[in-house]
């Protein structure tokens, strides 16, 4: 466990340090064309999230659907809306584009890796765990800009057209080939998981760096203060564990057993960072907004890998006196 948090802390770190040096170097961005490798990366990110998709676990998950259910209306519904009520009340630019941040947060699909990790070492359902953290990633392919044009008018000068375009070729496309090719090469994406995610992690960094470049040039944080930022991060704090205590509260009226709660509680908790980036890229273009639109996902996923790690372990050992 010690060394699965090692690394955690070493992609937290990476994610923080690339603040500060779009801060130093704002013009790196276009100096090293990082647009146009992460387009490129993006792409090769759904690829190999595609080829290590499999029919087999797919069969194989179907018949718990209560399970599934609460999942994915956690995910793509009860979040977006226990946040849709806040607009009203956020007065003043950056405000705004905080909530809008938020409201983004709410409706990207679970984490994949992470959340089978954290399920297996909490000892729960592992199967369903890796059957709807596949699924919910493939789900927000269409739920998550669904629901940011029905809600946020903010598109920064990018055209719904462009939008698609960029989703079939970006997302679409290369989840769907990697997917017909997992019977050729699924073997070897399974064999090289560390080696791709440490290209994920890299991709979302240099996407995390370039929006940020993008905000200090436009001299976006002036009306941003610590004031702020310090509530922002009680907000997030506050989503993540009142939703925690819904979907557990949820699953023992529901009659779970300790490892579907498990499963219930961590998939349907927990935001993908990789979705939040790529999304964040491909919806809102080369807006210099995207950064404040992803530091809300930033914190949640920090969040919730150092709660979940510590949840997970507490699990995993009262589980393993039980047994």
């Amino acid at each position: 466990m010690l060394q699965k948090q090692i690394k955690f802390n070493g992609f937290i770190l990476a994610l923080l340090t690339a603040i500060p040096v779009a801060y130093v170097w704002p013009t790196g961005a276009n100096s090293l064309h990082l647009n146009k490798v992460t387009d490129v990366g993006i792409g090769l990110i759904f690829f190999f999230y595609g080829l290590k998709l499999s029919m087999h676990t797919f069969r194989a998950g179907v018949s718990n659907y209560k399970l599934h259910l609460l999942i994915h209306l956690s995910t793509f519904i009860i979040f977006p809306l226990l946040i849709l009520p806040f607009k009203s009340l956020m007065v003043g630019e950056s405000a705004e584009l905080l909530w809008i941040g938020m409201f983004f947060l709410s409706v990207l699909p679970s984490t994949v890796s992470s959340s089978v990790v954290m399920v297996s070492l909490a000892k729960g359902n592992i199967p369903a765990a890796i059957f709807n953290a596949s699924l919910s990633g493939l789900l927000g392919v269409a739920l998550t800009p669904l629901w940011l044009g029905l809600v946020i008018d903010d598109a920064q000068g990018v055209s719904a057209m462009s939008v698609i375009t960029k989703l079939m070729l970006q997302i679409v496309f290369p989840l769907t080939l990697g997917f017909l090719l997992h019977g050729q090469f699924g073997h070897l994406a399974l064999k090289n998981s560390k080696l791709i995610a440490n290209f994920d992690k890299t991709i979302i960094v240099l996407i995390v760096y370039t929006s940020f470049c993008l905000s200090f040039l436009a001299n976006l944080f002036s009306g941003l203060n610590l004031t702020v930022l310090v509530l922002l991060c009680l907000a997030i704090l506050m989503l993540f564990f009142f939703m925690l205590f819904l979907i557990n509260t949820i699953s023992n009226k529901l009659g779970f057993s300790t490892e579907d709660r498990i499963t219930a509680i961590f998939c349907g908790s927990k935001k993908s960072l990789v979705h939040g980036s790529v999304m964040a890229k491909i919806m809102f273009g080369h807006s210099a907004n995207a950064s404040i639109y992803i530091l809300p996902v930033m914190l949640y996923h920090i969040s919730q890998l150092l709660i979940v790690a510590y949840v997970a372990q507490k699990l995993g050992k009262r589980s393993l006196k039980t047994t």
